[in-house]
């Protein structure tokens, strides 16, 4: 090679092919969490569960970093940003959700709560991030919202002991930190390397489902197979590849817009559930599944 040409530069991680599939992989991926959550329910309690995935996927993340020889934080404010975000996104989201269920929530009343994460996200993106929210966004998400209603539809039971004001609080809180800390993430994380900074989340999140689990649960995890293979798949698939593909598409795209993706989770697990269980998929279902998506193609119309 001629001394004067340039070396072929090697592509990056968060460049080319790996970018335009991302919100493709990021929603098929994050669709299985709720699958696994079933799965981890039937002997492990949430906390507890919690606090061992996310160690295990911090760890991942440690080796990959390593490995990678990427960049740590370099001031303990880069640090502390990363563990708020872990709180937040994972601790918060995550820990509220598996609560609320565990404790009775119906699962289809819990998934029309988060359902509401975009929402909040555009809510809070506009005025704090400057974010221009453009009137065909706000539409796309009504329109989105109603088409997740009408995949939920046969899950809405609203009787049960397990609708209280305490379980539909916590799955509030659990919308309104994953929209928070998305922000935060936005705002605070751009400049810190992915490995290092997903790495420090984690640690974030187990650090505040840990304390929660010793203040309030029997630390019991049961090891079934079907635990134990739960815990593998969302420590390898969840916690370290779509986290992992969350926060670059925070970091490629207006947060207001990646947030509307969470729409397509709803449908992907209804039909993933249908596989797998046999669960209803009636056609309301796949009306509503037709909507969602026009919502999505609406609210995202015109992102590069």
């Amino acid at each position: 090679m001629d001394a004067g040409t340039p070396k072929p530069v090697a592509p990056r991680l968060d460049d080319g092919l790996l970018l335009r599939l991302a919100p493709v992989l990021f929603v098929l991926i994050w669709s299985t969490g709720f699958i696994g959550a079933r799965a981890a329910a039937s002997g492990a309690e949430p906390f507890s569960f919690l606090t061992v995935r996310f160690l295990l996927a911090a760890l991942l993340l440690f080796i990959a970093a390593v490995i990678g020889r990427a960049r740590w934080p370099a001031t303990p404010r880069g640090v502390l940003d990363s563990l708020i975000v872990g709180a937040l996104i994972q601790a918060i989201y995550l820990g509220g959700v598996f609560w609320a269920i565990y404790y009775g929530l119906p699962a289809g009343i819990a998934a029309l709560i988060v359902a509401l994460q975009p929402l909040f996200t555009s809510l809070i993106a506009g005025p704090t991030l400057g974010e221009r929210i453009t009137p065909a966004h706000w539409l796309g998400l009504a329109v989105g919202l109603i088409g997740v209603a009408l995949v939920l539809a046969p899950k809405l039971q609203l009787t049960g002991s397990g609708i209280t004001p305490a379980t539909v609080a916590a799955a509030l809180v659990s919308v309104l930190a994953i929209s928070v800390g998305s922000i935060w993430q936005k705002a605070r994380g751009a400049a810190t390397d992915l490995r290092t900074g997903t790495c420090l989340q984690f640690l974030g999140g187990a650090l505040v489902v840990g304390i929660a689990a010793l203040l309030i649960e029997d630390l019991r995890i049961d090891w079934t197979l079907e635990v134990s293979l739960a815990m593998a798949w969302l420590v390898v698939a969840l916690s370290f590849g779509a986290a992992l593909l969350y926060m670059l598409l925070i970091r490629r795209g207006a947060v207001a817009r990646v947030a509307t993706l969470f729409y397509l989770v709803t449908p992907c697990t209804v039909v993933i559930a249908w596989a797998l269980y046999g669960e209803t998929l009636d056609m309301i279902q796949i009306a509503g599944m037709a909507i969602t998506v026009a919502g999505v193609a609406i609210a995202t119309r015109g992102r590069a």
